[in-house]
């Protein structure tokens, strides 16, 4: 596999790993909403570590998700779990990012950092094998 993409995939799973912390501290600074919004960039940029290793992204959230269910879920590379983490993950941060008055609680902000963990927690080890091909 070309280097470049390993190097891009690292990258991209270290800006994941980043974005979780910065939810975490969020979180912690009673900031919900910037919570959840890291929180789910975490997951994507998760999911576009893996899809670097394909040579695939695309501009759009959508198409990345679901070029990540078909090729990694659907293939049985992944649990069919990690497609229903991501979804609402996902649309969680639309309300909290797009929805007027919206009130996001710390049990939610919560629940999606704990979303965040288990989804990267799923995709490293898939990484750390394809990186040491």
């Amino acid at each position: 596999m070309e280097g470049s993409m390993i190097d891009l995939s690292k990258y991209r799973f270290q800006s994941a790993k980043e974005d979780l912390e910065t939810a975490q501290l969020l979180m912690k600074d009673g900031r919900f909403k910037a919570s959840v919004n890291r929180s789910y960039y975490a997951i994507f940029h998760g999911l576009r570590s893996v899809t670097a290793l394909a040579e695939f992204d695309s501009s759009k959230h959508s198409g990345v998700i679901a070029f990540f269910n078909r090729t990694y879920v659907k293939e049985g590379v992944f649990d069919k779990s990690i497609s229903k983490l991501v979804d609402t993950a996902y649309r969680l941060r639309e309300k909290a990012d797009y929805q007027d008055f919206i009130i996001i609680s710390k049990d939610q902000a919560m629940e999606q950092i704990e979303k965040a963990e288990k989804v990267l927690g799923m995709i490293e080890p898939y990484l750390e094998e394809n990186w040491n091909r």
